[in-house]
């Protein structure tokens, strides 16, 4: 891989990282759509139709109304939890960006990636989402990018398509 330029991250991942990243796909596009209106619904429900109802429904609403807004989010944070406790995460990970492409490294391993092998990398508050395909991803959260943001996003912008870019 071509050193000329070269961006280096030491990532330390933790769970409030990756139910960030859980978050934003539970609810992301069509399915959190889905979810605002259906608790709105359950709310609307709830607020105006409840003194027509017998104790059980009131109480299903309820379920419907937290499902969403309390639960969803609380099973995704002892997931992330328990996968940031897992081996794979307790060693720091180091990403390279240079301009050949990306190297991943940890635990005496390493990964390169060209910068054709990156589908898409997306921004969501608080971390940097690399996509090479569409289920695996690198988070890059914002605590290790620290003030090195504005030439990360150069260096993207640079050797992606704006395609793959976005707004990041």
């Amino acid at each position: 891989m071509d050193q000329k330029k070269e961006i280096r991250f030491r990532i330390h991942m933790t769970a409030n990282d990756l139910w960030r990243f859980s978050m934003y796909h539970a609810n992301k596009g069509y399915l959190g759509i889905f979810n605002v209106l259906f608790t709105l619904a359950a709310l609307f429900l709830l607020c105006f139709q409840s003194g027509q109802m017998i104790l059980p429904q009131r109480l299903l609403l309820v379920v419907c109304a937290l499902m969403f807004t309390v639960w969803q989010p609380m099973l995704l944070l002892v997931k992330a939890r328990k996968q940031a406790e897992g081996r794979g995460m307790k060693e720091p990970i180091d990403m390279i960006f240079a301009d050949g492409g990306i190297r991943v490294e940890q635990g005496g391993e390493s990964l390169e990636l060209v910068w054709e092998d990156v589908r898409k990398v997306k921004r969501i508050p608080g971390e940097l989402i690399i996509y090479t395909d569409r289920i695996h991803a690198y988070l890059l959260p914002d605590a290790a990018v620290g003030g090195q943001r504005e030439e990360l996003n150069q260096l993207l912008h640079e050797k992606l398509p704006k395609e793959k870019c976005g707004r990041i």
